[in-house]
């Protein structure tokens, strides 16, 4: 099973590319901007800014979520609904570094809707 936390080969996504300020699609509409991201060994996310759509909230998207990347129109496009992300576990800027039970929560949430799918 590929790792959740790692870019897919298929992304289009150039190695040490900041994707900071990269319009977020989901499958059914965009749901943000990327507000930090991390290529962290393992480890890999994106901290998405949804502004007004749920409220200033800001959500952590494993790598793996992401299926395309267009490096013209700096857009990434995420295998997720706007409802699965706005169902997501909180993002929490003081547990996501560092914290295996976050890590292993969102992990469970992000497995288990991509079987559902």
């Amino acid at each position: 099973m590929t790792s959740l936390w790692i870019y897919r080969e298929t992304s289009g996504r150039p190695a040490g590319t900041d994707l900071t300020g990269y319009e977020v699609e989901a499958l059914d509409g965009s749901i943000g901007k990327v507000d930090k991201h991390s290529d962290e060994a393992d480890s890999s996310h994106l901290v998405v800014d949804t502004g007004p759509w749920i409220f200033g909230r800001h959500v952590l998207l494993p790598a793996g979520t992401v299926s395309r990347i267009d490096m013209d129109e700096h857009t990434i496009h995420v295998d997720l609904t706007k409802e699965q992300i706005k169902s997501a576990p909180e993002f929490d800027k003081d547990k996501h570094l560092g914290d295996p039970a976050y890590h292993s929560t969102l992990s469970g949430y992000y497995r288990g809707i991509s079987h559902r799918a």
